[in-house]
């Protein structure tokens, strides 16, 4: 699976975590050049609090497109170490 955006591939692996409809790739699976760290966070009931990436492809970027979750919850620790997508990245 892949996670493409503005023409470049941001991350790639066959090791996915689907939840609630969303494939988690594992951070390794990035290319950390294409990524920078965000200040936004939202939370989420049984996942945790969700911190976000800022994509950066093609002199592009795409705000918090990406986000994970440093410490979820018991419920969602299948998640811990990986990176899901949004805001027009292509997941396929």
């Amino acid at each position: 699976m892949q996670a493409r955006w503005n023409g470049q591939v941001l991350a790639s692996s066959d090791d996915i975590v689907t939840v609630e409809g969303n494939a988690y790739f594992p951070a390794s699976a990035l290319d950390p050049s294409l990524f920078r760290a965000s200040d936004h966070r939202t939370v989420c009931g049984w996942k945790g609090e969700a911190h976000y990436y800022d994509v950066l492809a093609g002199g592009e970027v795409n705000a918090n497109a990406a986000w994970f979750y440093p410490e979820p919850k018991q419920a969602a620790e299948q998640i811990k170490g990986r990176v899901a997508f949004w805001k027009g990245v292509q997941v396929a």
